[in-house]
């Protein structure tokens, strides 16, 4: 305990006893032990304030982390729905297909073939099977 060995704690009461008497030590060992007992208590508070404000820093890290993903998307979000881009990239794609051309110079599509039709003629029975 604080580094002290046995020699040194029996020398420490040896003192205590001769300038206190036995008649004020234990009252005086009773102060002491809620010292100590108080002390611990504001080590334990600190180091659970301390905790306490770790956690919270950590959960305002990642809430800072979620405002940039969604500020990001919103972004993205917002890049794809631009009604100028979008007009410029319809243009573009017009111009790439050739869409200009009037509608009524495309001809229609061939008509398709008539479809065939398939008959089944029955085979002719076998001896055997006409006596079943």
């Amino acid at each position: 305990m604080f580094g002290m060995g046995i020699g040194e704690i029996f020398l420490i009461a040896i003192v205590a006893v001769l300038f206190l008497g036995p008649d004020k030590l234990p009252g005086t060992m009773v102060d002491i032990a809620k010292f100590f007992r108080s002390v611990k208590g504001t080590v334990n508070s600190a180091r659970a304030t301390l905790e306490e404000e770790m956690k919270f820093s950590e959960m305002k890290q990642e809430a800072l982390n979620y405002k940039n993903d969604l500020l990001g998307a919103s972004a993205e979000l917002e890049r794809m729905t631009d009604i100028t881009e979008i007009g410029s990239e319809v243009t573009g794609l017009k111009n790439s297909f050739n869409l200009d051309t009037p509608l009524e110079s495309v001809s229609a599509p061939a008509a398709p073939k008539a479809p065939e039709v398939v008959t089944f003629t029955p085979k002719p029975k076998t001896p055997m099977e006409e006596t079943v």
